[in-house]
Order: C-alpha cells, then sequence, then structure tokens
C-alpha cells in the first residue's frame, strides 16, 4: 500500500507539472504575447554593442543602416545625410541667461561606454515598456485625442468628452516663413502625478497641413508611461496629422534618422536645476536644410539626425507657427477637478523668475534671410493661469527670457 500510494504521489506531481509547464507554453503563445514579441523584434533592431547603463537603461548600438526609420517604404531609396548643410554660429546662442548657469548637461548612459563609428545609439524597448502602453498600435505615440482649434489659434488646447486634457504655457510666433528655432532650455525634474501623466518643456515648429497640422518637437520630459520611471529626459517628437497616426516619440517609430553616435533620444538628462541653486540648461534646436529636411541639434552645432522630407507635407517648406514652453497632459485637468498635481518646468509659476521657474533664454528663429535673431513678433499664452502661467521678461536692451510652469493643483486658485 505505501508503495501504491507513492506511486500514486509521484504520478500526480508528474502530472502537475505537465499541466503547469503546458499552461506556461499556451501563455508564452498567447496571441498578445505574439504581437509583443514581433512588435519588440520590429522595434529593437539587432545590436553591435550594448552598454547597461546605470540608469537601468539599455543603449543598444545600431548599425546606422540597419535602423527602424529606414524601414519606412518612402525612404526605400533614401540616402543618409551625414552632416547638415548648415553650422549656424552665433555668440549670442550660446549665452547662459546669467552667470549661474551651466550648459554641462549630459546623458547618464555616456558614462558607462559609447558606441563605435557607423553605429548609433538607441534606448532599447522592453516587454514592460509595451505593456504600459494603451495598446501596441499606439506605442510612444501621444493620446489620440480631437484637436478642436487651428494651427493659428494660440490657444492650443486638446479635448475628449469630458474636457481639456492637454494644458500648455507657451512663447509663440507666427505670420512668417520660419526655417529654423533654438533655446537654451532650463533643465528641472517636476514631479508627475498620475502613472498615465507627462510633463513637457520643449519647442514646436508647426505648418497646416489641410484639416490637421504638422508638427516637429524636442526638448525635454518626465514620462512614466512611456519610459518607465520618472527621469527627465531629451526627446523628439512629430506628427503629420494632429497626432491622429503618424509620428511617435524618439525612434518608436518610422521616421526620424539618427546620425548621431553619442547622444541616444530618450535617454536620461543631468544633471538638473535646483531651486536658487546652480542652474543646468542645454540648448535645443530645429532647423531646415537645402533637401527640406529638418535637422535636430544640440549644444548649438552638435547634429542628433533629422525628419526626412519624405515623411512631410507642408512643413518641407517652412514652419508657420513656433512655440517655447511648457506642456502637461493628464485627464485631471481645467474641467475635471480635483486638477492634476502633475508640475510643469520646475513646478513653481512663471513670476518665480530665474531660480525658482524655469526658463528658455537665447529664444531665436531663422527665416528666409538666413538670420538667427529674436523673433519680431511674439505673445504668451497660458491656458490655465492659475495653474501654469507663462511670462516673458524683456528688460529694454538685454535679451528677453520667456519663463513658465507652475505646480498644478495648488488650492484655492487651481483646485
Amino acid at each position: 500500500m505505501g508503495r501504491y500510494k507513492a506511486g500514486m504521489l509521484l504520478l500526480w506531481v508528474f502530472f502537475a507539472l505537465c499541466t503547469l509547464e503546458f499552461k506556461v507554453e499556451a501563455k508564452a503563445s498567447s496571441p498578445l504575447e505574439r504581437e509583443i514579441e514581433a512588435k519588440l523584434k520590429l522595434l529593437n533592431k539587432p545590436a553591435v554593442k550594448s552598454i547597461r547603463s546605470k540608469d537601468g537603461d539599455i543603449i543598444d548600438c545600431v548599425n546606422i543602416y540597419k535602423q527602424l526609420a529606414l524601414d519606412h517604404p518612402a525612404l526605400k531609396n533614401h540616402i543618409i545625410q551625414r552632416i547638415p548643410d548648415f553650422l549656424l554660429e552665433s555668440q549670442s546662442s550660446s549665452m547662459g541667461v546669467t552667470s549661474n548657469t551651466s550648459s554641462d548637461v549630459f546623458q547618464t548612459w555616456t558614462k558607462s561606454g559609447s558606441c563605435p563609428e557607423e553605429t548609433v545609439p538607441i534606448r532599447r524597448i522592453r516587454k514592460e515598456d509595451l505593456l504600459r502602453a494603451v495598446s501596441l498600435d499606439r506605442f510612444g505615440q501621444k493620446p489620440l485625442e480631437l484637436f478642436v482649434n487651428t494651427t493659428y489659434n494660440t490657444n492650443l488646447n486638446f479635448h475628449n468628452q469630458s474636457g481639456v486634457i492637454m494644458q500648455d504655457a507657451h512663447l509663440v510666433t507666427y505670420g512668417y516663413n520660419y526655417i529654423g528655432a533654438q533655446a537654451n532650455i532650463n533643465v528641472w525634474n517636476p514631479k508627475v502625478d498620475k502613472p498615465e501623466d507627462f510633463t513637457t518643456a520643449q519647442m514646436w515648429l508647426k505648418a497646416d497641413n489641410g484639416n490637421n497640422f504638422e508638427s516637429i518637437e524636442a526638448g525635454w520630459t518626465v514620462n512614466p508611461k512611456l519610459y518607465g520611471d520618472h527621469n527627465t529626459r531629451l526627446f523628439t517628437y512629430w506628427t503629420k496629422d494632429t497626432y491622429k497616426s503618424t509620428g511617435c516619440f524618439d525612434l518608436t517609430c518610422h521616421g526620424f534618422v539618427q546620425t548621431n553616435k553619442g547622444i541616444a533620444l530618450g535617454a536620461t538628462l543631468g544633471p538638473v536645476s535646483s531651486p536658487h541653486q546652480q542652474q543646468y540648461e542645454i540648448n535645443v534646436g530645429i532647423f531646415q536644410d537645402n533637401a527640406q529636411n529638418w535637422w535636430f541639434k544640440v549644444k548649438n552645432n552638435i547634429p542628433v539626425g533629422y525628419w526626412p522630407a519624405e515623411l512631410l507635407g507642408n512643413l518641407r517648406h517652412s514652419a508657420t507657427l513656433i512655440q517655447w514652453g511648457g506642456q502637461v497632459f493628464s485627464y485631471e485637468v481645467k474641467t475635471k477637478p480635483p486638477h492634476t498635481g502633475t508640475q510643469m518646468g520646475s513646478g513653481d509659476a512663471a513670476s518665480g523668475r530665474f531660480g525658482a521657474a524655469c526658463y528658455m533664454g537665447s529664444v531665436r528663429i531663422k527665416d528666409y534671410s538666413q538670420a538667427l535673431k529674436y523673433p519680431s513678433f511674439v505673445s504668451t499664452h497660458a491656458a490655465e493661469p492659475y495653474c501654469y502661467s507663462a511670462l516673458n521678461d524683456a528688460p529694454y536692451g538685454k535679451d528677453p527670457v520667456f519663463y513658465f510652469g507652475g505646480a498644478g493643483r495648488n488650492p484655492p486658485l487651481c483646485a
């Protein structure tokens, strides 16, 4: 009898293990798992070398000719441009707001290694990144919402059935044909309240595109849903149809062509500014070349890569509206109390000025005159001035400085 019971126990254990293995295999081969694996294979190209950053990122050094952008049908015969046909030089563009600023901002991953020649650094996308997305199809894209205003209306708010979900506080210029813009962006690490919220400090270059608008964007962001943490990260974005179906953050879709082997889109920036202490800033610029590609460059004359003309519409010719400032996305803004506590900029209001509020200095545009200059006409806009404010400080005889930001929920004014 003892042997019989022992045999039955072994048989039961064997059956349980087989059942468990079957369940694991079934789960691994589920449709969702197969879709995720296919998406990861599409996004993560084979690496020549991989670098594990101290912030947890893995940076893959990918052959420059094997990057995702070149899989786009419109870029089938595209020849990668290595260096733009312009290198703008402007003494004022390299100056900080005051002597207490530093442009010595770096990316964390570069402390752990470097990519070889003929490769580009690409932040590896992981399974958990995809699982946080609303859907695999919209991974890396801004939320799909109805854009209700025209490109030329500076009151740029996004709406859904519940009301406004994106808020800007920005400096804007429009009415001319622009072929470039830049600014020194003050770097902070604002608080993000909800897992689906994000906040940015950035530039937008826009053009009308029929019933839509096109936009190419760059700056820094804190976006836990996309990146999985609350680090301040360098980002780019583009869309051809008002964020409906085209474009994405960084290199998460076909689009941006990376050329620089030392700068990774989506990677952590540091150090960041502290209230009334050392302020850090990074120069960010977007300029068009003679082939109608739009180049993203940092630290004045370091090209990172470009948005190819083949993927653009009216932006091939020029931008007609430029904005500098901050943006907060949340389902809890304005019409749906309580208001989100996600901060913009430093988290302090624009009135706090230098050392307290986030700023953009050395704001410049480039038009067909080929001159890099301060815009001839600017205005400010803040959709929720008690939550996120905007202030253009333009003392006579000095370069204007644009301040923006706020704490979000701050009763009783922003409740």
